[in-house]
């Protein structure tokens, strides 16, 4: 997306992609009406397997988790308070519109909050973040210089990777 546009319009794109995205892999999608649930967004089903979506939308190849938690420069215990907060049959999309013309497909993960957790974690040396990074390379002056983050290839949308955590749920 060329110009940037409101967190509230990011928001309703990244849900319907990551609806679209879902129902084309043949599954059930149920999207909320009225007010936003606190852990999830979608619904989505195959048969008696189901999964609780939680859409997280961004235009600047980040997300920011887990910083309502930080206290006193503890990374590692915000991100645990921030795991507490999930169920087992909740997953996080993450869907990425950086770069992304209006014509194309933004870029999709799916994650369970765990594999989330530990991202985070080992984020900047080990020294945790309260953001997950699409991609990151930390500058000379930063506490993690010289390393760069990404996100795992595994956790791109698939159809094998939607049945794969259908499967674990």
């Amino acid at each position: 997306m060329r110009n940037r546009v409101s967190s509230w319009h990011v928001k309703v794109a990244a849900e319907a992609f990551a609806a679209g995205l879902f129902a084309r892999c043949g599954l059930d999608v149920s999207v909320q009406y009225g007010a936003d649930q606190p852990e999830y967004d979608l619904i989505v089903a195959k048969g008696e397997r189901l999964l609780k979506v939680s859409v997280k939308g961004s235009q600047d190849g980040s997300w920011g988790l887990t910083q309502s938690y930080l206290k006193n420069a503890d990374y590692h215990g915000a991100i645990d308070t921030w795991l507490r907060r999930h169920k087992p049959k909740t997953i996080l999309c993450f869907v990425q519109f950086k770069g992304v013309p209006l014509d194309s497909l933004p870029r999709v993960y799916l994650a369970t909050p765990a594999e989330v957790t530990q991202r985070l974690k080992d984020t900047a040396k080990g020294r945790g973040d309260t953001i997950l990074y699409e991609e990151h390379r930390w500058s000379a002056r930063a506490y993690a210089a010289g390393t760069v983050e990404r996100i795992p290839k595994n956790w791109r949308f698939s159809e094998a990777r939607v049945e794969q955590l259908l499967n674990e749920a």
